[in-house]
């Protein structure tokens, strides 16, 4: 009879894969045994396992400059990582070695970006991309970037009025973007993003207040669908009328030459996802080609603003089962040496759901289990999978500990969780390491980023 952890795996999904193996019935993650990660570090323990950035970045330049040639694509591909979902030093140092951009989303972005100059990490060809809506300590520092050189500088207008707030502060010419507002899915609340300029008023703007302006030098048309790139006709509709209206602007505008299409390449979050990125890619180079082609006008150099895909995959977060409560009949719960809301914030507060899986034990017997954490919220626990509504987890031994794993976790769980600040039910943020290898070095080694945060700290934040 097959009522083993690792036979519930293996005949739910394909497995073992490219990165999770199974060795002695312990889980490996791309190839670095987790149990003795534990061992050396314990838990709850944050990982981040920098050459999967890497990767990442180089997949997605590959697909794009391989479907670009396959139809003639005229255009160049752009790279851009979204700073948004991780800000670590670490994250950038690892991204930057792969000759790609920058997109920005506050003031407090700018300084960052001095940063990784002064450490000769980027240089002022460096396209930076700044989005968000912009107050004026942001537009202050854009524009102290252009007129220090910064001539790859593009600030991105959210709204109408932003255009008039650079004008008293750049000293230097400046190319600059529009963004447009997309039609939202029908499930929203709303039908049109916050984000962004209307469809019919951005002909008007540059007409009224960007080509009379020696200042500013058009570029980009910027395009973000807050879903992300999904097979859907709701997609393709939204990428049709944006591409058309590149064309229509560019008939009035010989300068712009760039679609920024944004993020929205999807992560893996279950061991059962299919998403077919080479087919999307190729559809999207082919659908903006098709169309500017149809109207007589050049293809624009393609940029994309990928934050999740980069960063995301990343990331793992590892815990130990400290206990067992069985509260009826048809309830196990297994308690977490950490909490969810503390360490897994978009768990909790947007019911994200990622790779969770068994560390050790997988020649146990399986059960239904609940997941809680230590705080005395309601809603700190995970109840189920990308792929069902249920979790399952080898059974508990007396005397043998029981470790877990969840996997893709690198993207915005810091920034949401308040890294280095109060947490909820003042549960400490937990230990952080970095795992790396040298290129083409099979051996990985690792090192402590932050310790487990104290009760000083926090008693410090607290004004004790």
């Amino acid at each position: 009879m097959k009522n083993k952890y690792i036979d519930l795996i293996e005949q739910t999904f394909e497995f073992p894969q490219e990165e999770f193996t199974i060795e002695d019935n312990e889980l490996n993650f791309h190839d670095v045994p987790l149990m003795d990660i534990i061992k050396q570090y314990g838990t709850p323990l944050k990982i981040t396992y920098l050459p999967k950035i890497s990767q990442q970045i180089n997949k997605a330049k590959r697909l794009f400059n391989v479907a670009m040639a396959k139809v003639d694509y005229r255009g160049t591909y752009n790279y851009s990582y979204c700073t948004k979902s991780s800000h670590f030093s670490f994250i950038l140092e690892e991204a930057l070695k792969n000759d790609i951009h920058l997109e920005t989303s506050s003031a407090y972005d700018i300084p960052l970006i001095n940063s990784l100059y002064d450490e000769g990490l980027i240089d002022k060809n460096t396209y930076i991309i700044c989005n968000g809506f912009k107050r004026p300590q942001y537009v202050e520092n854009i524009a102290a970037l252009v007129n220090s050189g910064f001539h790859n500088t593009v600030p991105i207008l959210d709204n109408k009025e932003e255009i008039d707030l650079f004008n008293g502060v750049l000293e230097k010419r400046c190319k600059i973007g529009l963004r447009i507002a997309a039609e939202e899915e029908p499930k929203f609340d709303f039908y049109t993003s916050r984000l962004g300029i209307r469809y019919n008023e951005i002909l008007e703007l540059y007409k009224q207040k960007i080509k009379p302006n020696k200042k500013y030098e058009m570029k980009m048309l910027h395009f973000f669908i807050n879903t992300g790139i999904k097979d859907t006709a709701y997609y393709w509709n939204e990428l049709n009328r944006c591409v058309n209206l590149y064309c229509e602007l560019k008939k009035i505008c010989p300068e712009l030459d760039s679609l920024n299409i944004g993020g929205g390449f999807p992560i893996q979050t279950s061991l059962a996802m299919e998403f077919d990125y080479e087919y999307m890619a190729e559809e999207i180079v082919a659908q903006i080609k098709n169309i500017c082609n149809s109207q007589g006008i050049e293809e624009p150099h393609l940029f994309t603003e990928f934050g999740s895909f980069t960063v995301g995959e990343s990331g793992a977060v590892l815990y130990s089962i400290v206990n067992q409560k069985q509260q009826n009949d048809r309830e196990f719960w297994y308690m977490i040496d950490s909490s969810f809301i503390t360490t897994l914030p978009d768990t909790w507060g947007i019911h994200q759901r990622y790779i969770m899986l068994a560390i050790n034990n997988w020649d146990k017997e399986y059960q239904r289990v609940f997941l809680g954490g230590l705080t005395c919220d309601s809603e700190d626990y995970y109840s189920g999978e990308a792929h069902t509504n249920a979790i399952f987890l080898p059974k508990l031994v007396t005397g043998e500990p029981q470790y877990i794993g969840f996997f893709h976790t690198g993207a915005y769980q810091e920034s949401l969780g308040g890294f280095g600040g109060i947490q909820h039910c003042l549960i400490p943020a937990p230990k952080h390491i970095i795992i790396d290898r040298d290129k083409g070095d099979t051996e990985y080694y690792t090192r402590l980023f932050a310790k487990e945060q104290s009760y000083r700290s926090m008693m410090r934040i607290l004004g004790y």
